[in-house]
């Protein structure tokens, strides 16, 4: 059934073939990196001879599908119209640039209502969505999932199959599950792993599912809270890991760390993920 697609999330700063790199030399064959600071900022200017050489590397070393993530600050769902604008003009830019790397992801996380109600802020998610996604576009764009703090939208299924049914472009519209964020939002991993992917599968469909965030939980089961933790030494423990990635029907979507670690760290949880696969 092919290989597992594993990694975890990069630094930028040194470029896209200083991530290959890195990348390859902790085991990985795909990682995740920030489009610009997390915290939102004007990305650095496209080098294009880095890309070039990045490609070249990650063709030979099996890294090409890779995913991207949006910053933190970003809010499509904000009733405040200047929050909006910077998230469009951001997500806009970001796509322009994720076209030097064709074929690959861009996560962001759906935003929260505050001072609106939940459908005006799904609506404001599906405008921007409508206003940035074009018929030529080499990118698809990952909704993620949320663990429902406050007035996040995306914590449910529904939320995220009601966003998906107003896109018009919905080819290029998927969805990245984060582990941490569904156990924390009331899905239960743990216990009920399959009837949590057949209830995804019922309400948004399984051929969404293009990425998975692999994350720990400090929190209980439905806490509604968001802090990663590492894998195995949270709430989730190792044995929902070895589940998700064994599990048939999850089998070629990429996934990638976010866990509170360094690069020696996540190398010891891929070596630890991969010693756990036994699906080939």
């Amino acid at each position: 059934m092919g290989k597992l697609r594993i990694g975890c999330h990069l630094s930028s700063g040194k470029g896209f073939l200083h991530m290959g790199e890195d990348a390859v030399k902790i085991g990985a064959n795909t990682f995740q990196f920030f489009t610009r600071n997390p915290r939102g900022s004007k990305a650095k200017a496209i080098d294009e001879e880095d890309i070039k050489k990045y490609r070249a590397y990650a063709k030979k070393h099996d890294i090409e599908k890779i995913l991207a993530h949006a910053p933190y600050t970003l809010n499509p769902a904000s009733a405040d119209e200047k929050v909006r604008d910077f998230a469009y003009m951001t997500i806009k830019d970001d796509l322009m640039r994720m076209e030097y790397l064709p074929g690959n992801c861009y996560n962001f996380h759906p935003g929260s209502y505050t001072k609106a109600t939940k459908e005006e802020g799904i609506d404001k998610i599906i405008r921007l969505l409508n206003n940035v996604l074009y018929k030529e576009l080499q990118t698809t764009v990952l909704l993620e999932t949320m663990s429902g703090k406050g007035t996040e939208i995306g914590r449910t299924f529904e939320e995220l199959a009601e966003i998906i049914e107003g896109v018009r472009l919905k080819e290029h519209i998927g969805v990245c599950l984060d582990t941490c964020h569904i156990y924390d939002g009331g899905y239960d991993i743990k216990n009920h792993l399959e009837d949590v992917i057949q209830e995804f599968d019922n309400i948004v469909g399984l051929d969404k599912l293009k990425a998975i965030h692999l994350n720990d939980s400090k929190n209980p089961f439905s806490s509604h809270k968001d802090r990663h933790e590492k894998l195995g030494e949270g709430s989730l423990g190792i044995e929902t890991f070895r589940h998700i990635i064994n599990h048939p029907k999850l089998q070629g979507i990429p996934c990638y760390l976010e866990t509170p670690n360094e690069l020696e760290g996540y190398q010891e949880e891929i070596a630890k993920l991969k010693g756990m696969w036994y699906i080939s």
